[in-house]
């Protein structure tokens, strides 16, 4: 088994995280490999916002998350709720030129690409599409403008930080999910 094979074995999803804030370094190798990822044709079309726990504007979405995810909850429910981060210390959004037929799949693959790094530097992570809740309400269009360059939209998310905790990777049946012709 190559490093490679063995990072991507061992990755799991992390809802937990230390207090420790990553380095500047490490947030610059995370955005690196994001934009090393490959986008169709070459176009480069995506766009990484990146955001640390206890910003004000971290503060602030995640607050108008928790509203759009769950409109009907009272303010105390909603308080109760996960944070949709799990109060990693980094958020990186992903976001693509609206006029793109790729970007999902550009951010996609990117995603990945900050994943695998993320692990392979002894962090945990976790991958968020949930996001997209609240950039389909009425106020996604004011975050949109908050978060992302004009005409672009939000296709993905990954929390990164030191984990307190560990996750046995998922299981999967191969004879069910491949089809080999």
């Amino acid at each position: 088994m190559t490093e490679t094979q063995r990072i991507i074995k061992e990755r799991s999803s992390i809802r937990a995280y230390t207090d420790e804030k990553l380095t500047k370094e490490q947030i610059q190798a995370l955005v690196t490999a994001g934009l090393q990822a490959p986008t169709a044709a070459n176009r480069q079309e995506l766009h990484f916002t990146v955001l640390e726990h206890g910003s004000d504007i971290l503060t602030e979405f995640e607050q108008a998350f928790r509203k759009a995810a769950a409109p009907d909850k009272t303010e105390e429910e909603r308080a109760a709720m996960n944070c949709f981060y799990y109060n990693a210390p980094v958020v990186i959004m992903i976001s693509g030129d609206k006029e793109s037929t790729w970007d999902a799949c550009d951010s996609g693959i990117a995603v990945e690409n900050i994943a695998l790094a993320a692990q392979s530097m002894g962090l945990g992570n976790l991958i968020i599409g949930c996001l997209r809740r609240i950039f389909d309400t009425p106020a996604g269009a004011e975050w949109e403008k908050k978060l992302f360059p004009e005409n672009y939209r939000f296709d993905i998310a990954i929390a990164v930080g030191h984990a307190n905790t560990t996750k046995v990777p998922h299981e999967y049946d191969e004879e069910a999910l491949v089809t080999y012709l």
